[in-house]
């Protein structure tokens, strides 16, 4: 099955929202919610991916022609490639409803961890959708980044448990999500964290490396490293809870030189080729997230559908890699975009 044979079959069953765009840039579903569009005007979704393009990359092929290793080792654990499936909540409100997020999670994780990645799940407030994607994770071996919503406590202690039943590698939690309106005046509180209040989350998870998603300046970068965190994500949600945000593009490269190599640093947020991967990977993240597009995979062509997909923006790294003269991760270098 070839990508755009998904797409094809995506769009027969992906719902009246989201149109499987051949590049999923954010402007055929810009400010639509439900669906994958943003917040407000809708114009962060789209700035995502506009800054991407706008970095370019720096072609050199004068060097030994050595075969590319894309592989990356994070946490204890080996993959194919740097890149990650993204957590996604609410498929079928969103997306159409050949899915729920149980169902959803189950082909997404299994199929990931097959292509030699892994994937994070979402979370809800209904107990069901955390369950199941922890037994997805678990049926995985481990191979799946459960990502928790900023609940209390005393809830997230509850979901931490299943967590560890799992095996995760790695658990996380996207602190932007305080801005989603599910989560607002929700009893218990849920919602923004201070850093002695992430310090007690992180603290519960024991030896699970704690990924912080949502971090967007040095400020928040700096606190989260202060509470205790593994790694965070640089991400504004998709541009899904503020409306006028910079880009992940934009901020990335602060970020990367304030934490200092004490943290290992993630990114999404428009990224669609191999070549955003390289990019990312050159202004310093470590590994990167895509989220909607991976939905177009599922609903397009279940596990084959995701194994195409990152089959396709495996290949197109390694391509820019060897265009570029990297031979594996750690030789792509600052000097490499511009």
């Amino acid at each position: 099955m070839t990508y755009q044979e998904v797409l094809e079959n995506a769009r027969t069953c992906i719902g009246k929202f989201c149109k499987a765009c051949p590049v999923c840039n954010g402007k055929a579903c810009k400010n639509q919610v439900p669906g994958p569009g943003a917040k407000g005007v809708g114009d962060t979704a789209i700035r995502n991916y506009d800054k991407w393009q706008e970095i370019r990359v720096n072609m050199d092929t004068l060097c030994a022609n050595e075969p590319v290793d894309t592989s990356l080792s994070l946490f204890g654990k080996e993959f194919k490639y740097p890149f990650f499936a993204g957590p996604v909540g609410a498929v079928n409100l969103h997306y159409g409803e050949k899915y729920n997020d149980e169902s959803y999670n189950d082909v997404l994780v299994s199929a990931c961890a097959e292509a030699g990645i892994a994937a994070f799940t979402g979370d809800g407030t209904n107990p069901a959708v955390m369950k199941g994607a922890t037994e997805a994770v678990k049926k995985a071996g481990g191979l799946g980044v459960p990502t928790v919503k900023p609940w209390n406590l005393e809830t997230v202690q509850e979901k931490m448990a299943m967590v560890k039943e799992a095996g995760a590698f790695a658990v996380a939690m996207d602190v932007d999500a305080a801005g989603l309106p599910f989560l607002k005046n929700m009893t218990p509180p849920a919602g923004r964290k201070s850093v002695p209040e992430l310090k007690a989350i992180v603290d519960s998870c024991g030896e699970v490396p704690f990924i912080v998603k949502g971090v967007m300046t040095v400020r928040g970068a700096l606190k989260a490293k202060e509470a205790g965190a593994s790694a965070i994500v640089v991400s504004n949600h998709g541009g899904r809870v503020l409306d006028q945000c910079p880009a992940t593009a934009e901020v990335l490269e602060e970020i990367v030189k304030a934490v200092d190599g004490s943290m290992k640093i993630l990114v999404d947020g428009g990224i669609r080729s191999g070549v955003d991967v390289f990019k990312a990977l050159a202004l310093g993240a470590d590994a990167v997230i895509i989220a909607r597009p991976f939905v177009s995979a599922v609903y397009g062509g279940g596990a084959e559908g995701v194994a195409a997909y990152v089959e396709k923006i495996g290949a197109e790294l390694a391509d820019t890699m060897s265009m570029c003269g990297a031979a594996t991760l750690k030789d792509i270098t600052r000097d490499m975009v511009r």
